[in-house]
Parts: structure tokens; C-alpha cells; sequence
């Protein structure tokens, strides 16, 4: 989901942040920017195979052939890097996974009418080369592999390996569907910030759809989160909560370390565990600005990130002809105050077992209690979302078929 700008407008050069209380502010006041909820968004990714043969690695050239002008710089670099007809650019991650990502919207029946046309248009362009999207929120064939050489890539790849194979795991075999909502009035936006995590492990473990990885069954309904999570903890788990959000973001961000030092040549790789704030206090050279922040800011990789609006990133991605009902629960679990409210009631039983849900499902019983609550809710709500026919049912079918699994475990042991 596109914003207008991660500058306030009163200000549209990089400003030097020379110390650390004008840097909380600063992410404060970006990430969290407070109005009605008028827009929605989405952003899906995929990982890409070839059809002949799915362990087959990918091959960026056919990948690069096959998008056309669509490609992004990071693949072509003299790529225009046109959008899809509907309007999404594409984005390729580092293994290789297409994302496509929506303008904003302020209907779901746009959103999921503009989603569909540009998936199309993508299969048809991957298709011409003999590629295809998968169906899962993690590689079930092949290895974790990057064929991305940028400095950035090569520097999140060398910070992760110090922890183990999960953060290379993260970028180069998982692909998530993140759903966008505003972030509300000032009044609203603990409360949904909040809902939001406390829905999180019920809503992954609904939609889990990645058991296996780098050729193997990996024993979780979503390795995607395990890997996620396990990637870096500081960067990558979940946020606080509580009555002000903005501003334990903002402390986070400051404490986490640097992913990226952008001044110091072709190698971007920062030594040891060097924080933003750090940074600020003189342990590299120079004084940081607003768009050294801006960029450190898009190195968070949590389960839901604020960037002006909510980034919803728990979810795996679905089959490209399945997508729209995860959207569509989400928005319409936030379509009203008073839905909120019940959400986060709800959410109650299960706010904070985001492993036990990703390992388990909906086996892990409180999980499955809050999903089933989450999900009668959002049918009981998705009249709100003025969607015709034609987009409703399916959206309907799916979320009823994944209600009555829900409420089939609840009849099941205790775990």
C-alpha cells in the first residue's frame, strides 16, 4: 500500500537527527499518522517455479525475460518497471519471489477486483516462460538461494548468518500476503494496533499453508513464522502493546541494530550490533538523517509493521486463486469500532502464542477458539464491505469451510 510520502510535507529534505529524542519523534510521527480509516491495501507474494520442473532453481534470467517491463530495477536495472494494468508494481525478493502491491483503496471490492485482474495479468506473463507461482507461504522444493546481488540483500545475508539459517530462510524461500489498513484516529489506534497482534497467532494458524521447506516436511502448519520469527529476534518478532504505541515503536527502532550502513562503499555490512541509536552517539561516521531512518525502518520485518498505515505481514500466502478471503476477514474485522472491540475480546485466549500457533494450527486449542470467534465475527461483519455477489461468495465459502475446522478441533484433546 503506497503512501504519499515517509516525509512529513512541512519538511522535504532529509533532516540530521542529532540526537535521539528528535528521532523517536521522527519515526513517531511517521509510522503512525493518525485519520479516519478510509484506505485499504494489499501486498501478496509468491515464490516462482519453474512449471517443468518445481526444484528446479530459478533461473533470473527467464524470470526477467518473463516480466518484461514489469521487471524491477533490483532484476533489470534499466528495467522501467512499469506497474500491472491495475495498477501494482512488481517487486521481486531475494530468492527470486514476486510481489505485487497494490495503490491504495477505499473499497475492498476495488482492492480484491484490482488484485484479481493484476494476478492475472502476472500468471499470463510467467506462463509465456514457462513459469508459475507456487501455492504455499514457503518453498516445499528447493533450498533457500538468493539470486539478488544487491548491497543490501548481500548485507541482511550476512547479518542473518550470524544466527543461523532462518533469516536466509526469510528472504529467499518465504512469501507472506499482507493486508494494509489505516492506523485510525488518535483515540483508535491502540486499540486496532493492539487487536491486530492479539488476532495475530489465531489468524496465522487459520490461514497456515507452508508445512514444508527446502525440500522436506518441516512438522509446522506455518514454517514461514517459525523462520520469520527466528530470524532476528529485536527485527523480527512481535511489537508491544499497550496504550501508546508510537512511541514503544519508536524506542524499538532506535534499539534495534543496523541491517544497512549506506556511506561506507560497495559494502554495506555494519559491524557488530550497531543501533540506530548508536549511531546517533557516534559509532559511525557521520550524523544520520531522516532518510537513513526512513531506510532502517524498512529493515523491520515484524508480524505487523506501521508505516502511516498497518502492514499486516503474519499471514502465508495463499494459492493465487485463494487469496481473498484472509483480505477480506481482515477489513472487515476492522471495518467498525465496535467490531474491534469484539475482536480484541476475543483474541483474548490466544493474544501472544504466535509458535504454539505456528506449530500446531488450529490443533493448539486456544488458537482454534479465537479463530473460530475471529472468523464468525468477520462473516457476521462482511456485509459492512458492500461487496457483490460474484466477490462475496467465495469469500463466504472459504471462511465457513475454515470456521467449521475450527470449531471441528474444539471437539478435539486439549493440547
Amino acid at each position: 500500500m503506497t503512501t504519499v510520502s515517509v516525509t512529513p510535507a512541512t519538511d522535504p529534505a532529509p533532516d540530521l537527527l542529532p540526537d535521539r529524542e528528535r528521532a523517536e519523534a521522527y519515526v513517531a510521527s511517521v509510522c503512525f499518522k493518525h485519520g479516519p480509516p478510509r484506505y485499504v491495501g494489499a501486498e501478496i507474494e509468491w515464490t516462482v517455479h519453474h512449471a517443468q520442473d518445481r526444484c528446479q532453481p530459478l533461473d533470473p534470467e527467464v524470470l526477467a525475460k518473463a516480466l518484461g517491463p514489469h521487471a524491477p530495477a533490483t532484476l533489470r536495472p534499466d528495467s522501467p518497471n512499469l506497474p500491472l494494468r491495475g495498477g501494482s508494481p512488481v517487486t521481486v525478493e531475494p530468492g527470486g519471489q514476486v510481489e505485487i502491491s497494490t495503490p491504495p483503496k477505499t473499497t475492498t471490492a476495488d482492492l480484491l477486483t484490482t488484485v484479481s485482474a493484476d494476478i492475472a495479468q502476472l500468471q499470463r506473463l510467467l506462463a509465456a516462460e514457462g513459469l508459475e507461482l507456487g501455492t504455499a507461504g514457503a518453498d516445499p522444493y528447493r533450498p533457500p538461494r538468493r539470486i539478488l546481488n544487491t548491497p543490501r540483500y548481500a548485507a541482511m545475508n550476512s547479518r542473518f548468518d550470524r544466527y543461523g539459517p532462518d533469516g536466509v530462510a526469510m528472504m529467499c524461500s518465504t512469501a507472506g500476503l499482507q493486508v494494509c489498513l489505516d492506523t485510525g484516529e488518535a483515540g483508535q489506534v491502540a486499540t486496532r494496533w493492539n487487536a491486530l497482534h492479539a488476532l495475530g497467532p489465531a489468524l496465522l494458524a487459520a490461514f497456515a499453508n507452508s508445512p514444508g521447506l527446502a525440500g522436506r516436511s518441516t512438522g509446522w502448519a506455518s514454517a514461514r513464522t517459525r523462520v520469520v520469527l527466528g530470524a532476528e529476534p529485536v527485527r523480527s518478532g512481535p511489537g508491544d502493546t499497550g496504550h501508546d504505541p508510537a512511541a514503544s515503536w519508536a524506542r524499538r527502532v532506535l534499539d534495534t541494530p543496523l541491517i544497512c550502513f549506506r556511506h561506507g562503499g560497495d559494502s554495506w555490512d555494519v559491524p557488530g550490533d550497531v543501533t540506530f541509536a548508536d549511531w546517533i552517539a557516534g559509532a559511525l561516521p557521520g550524523v544520520p538523517t531522516t532518510d537513513d531512518l526512513d531506510y532502517h525502518l524498512s529493515t523491520m520485518f515484524t508480524p505487523v509493521r506501521p508505516r502511516g498505515y498497518f502492514e499486516v505481514r503474519y499471514l502465508d500466502s495463499q494459492p493465487p486463486g485463494d487469496w481473498s478471503p484472509a483480505v477480506a476477514l481482515l477489513i472487515a474485522l476492522f471495518s467498525a469500532d465496535d467490531v474491534v472491540d469484539a475482536a480484541l475480546d476475543a483474541a483474548a485466549p490466544s493474544a501472544g502464542r504466535w509458535l504454539p500457533a505456528a506449530r500446531l494450527g488450529l490443533d493448539d486449542r486456544p488458537v482454534a477458539r479465537t479463530a473460530a470467534a475471529a472468523l464468525e465475527l468477520g462473516l457476521h461483519n462482511l456485509h459492512r464491505l458492500g461487496l457483490p455477489t460474484e466477490l462475496s461468495a467465495p469469500v463466504i465459502d472459504s471462511l465457513d469451510r475454515r470456521l467449521a475446522t475450527a470449531t471441528a478441533k474444539l471437539g478435539g484433546k486439549t493440547q
